[in-house]
């Protein structure tokens, strides 16, 4: 720590330059693991806001794509043999689940003949699966931004807190208060604080507008599965 602080010292003899490079070149090496790790959660976290925005975009072109085919009036059995074994959206693997269900339950033969209240709960209970599992996969790297929101003002903080220890040392080592002393680590602790901030602030905006689109897909989703099992219960009926 008293290296540290007659390095600081030393800086503090030149004519220091507040660039953002040499803050970081001149910063001691705890704070520099700080500026490094802010940075490469920043850049983390831009790559995930960048791929779920997009995802969800064209998710929801392949809703909407699926939805006109769907409710075009076309036979069922076709527009399951097109989609086959490989779904291209969740909404089309919410179908194709459903789908291969009521398949299996009409060649085995185990559809009941009061109502078919038993097919209906596998269906149900199929597409609900479904549903959870695609949205699980979508919601996928979240975290990440949330851990980042969260976390990074308190690990900028830790780089200001050890950068002022070091401006403390300093004038304890020269016995001298001057602002010149204390600048440069002060500078280079601040640029920690701004970085954390630069990471959370993105983050916890971005979670905020992705959750919510993820929800409104996810209630679509849901919505889809219901207007679905209506269909095949009418179905069963002998309801057109």
């Amino acid at each position: 720590m008293e290296a540290e602080a007659v390095n600081v010292v030393g800086m503090a003899n030149d004519v220091y330059n507040f660039s953002v490079w040499s803050l970081f070149l001149r910063a001691d090496l705890i704070v520099k693991v700080v500026m490094i790790v802010l940075v490469g959660a920043s850049i983390w976290c831009w790559a995930i806001i960048y791929d779920k925005v997009t995802q969800l975009k064209r998710l929801n072109r392949g809703a909407t794509k699926f939805e006109d085919i769907f409710w075009s009036g076309g036979s069922l059995d076709a527009l399951y043999e097109k989609i086959g074994g490989q779904p291209s959206d969740p909404m089309s693997a919410v179908f194709g689940a459903a789908m291969r269900e009521w398949r299996r339950s009409s060649e085995t033969g185990i559809i009941d003949t009061t109502g078919g209240s038993s097919l209906m709960e596998r269906v149900g209970r199929v597409m609900d699966v479904t549903v959870n599992r695609e949205v699980d996969r979508i919601e996928r790297q979240m975290t990440v931004l949330a851990s980042t929101g969260s976390t990074a003002p308190f690990i900028g903080l830790f780089g200001t807190v050890w950068g002022i220890m070091n401006s403390f040392q300093a004038i304890s080592v020269t016995k001298n208060t001057s602002l010149a002393v204390v600048a440069p680590g002060i500078a280079e602790a601040l640029f920690a604080t701004a970085l954390g901030l630069v990471a959370a602030i993105p983050a916890v905006v971005a979670y905020n507008y992705i959750s919510k689109d993820l929800d409104r897909y996810a209630a679509r989703l849901d919505d889809f599965a219901t207007e679905f099992s209506a269909i095949i219960s009418r179905q069963l009926e002998g309801k057109d």
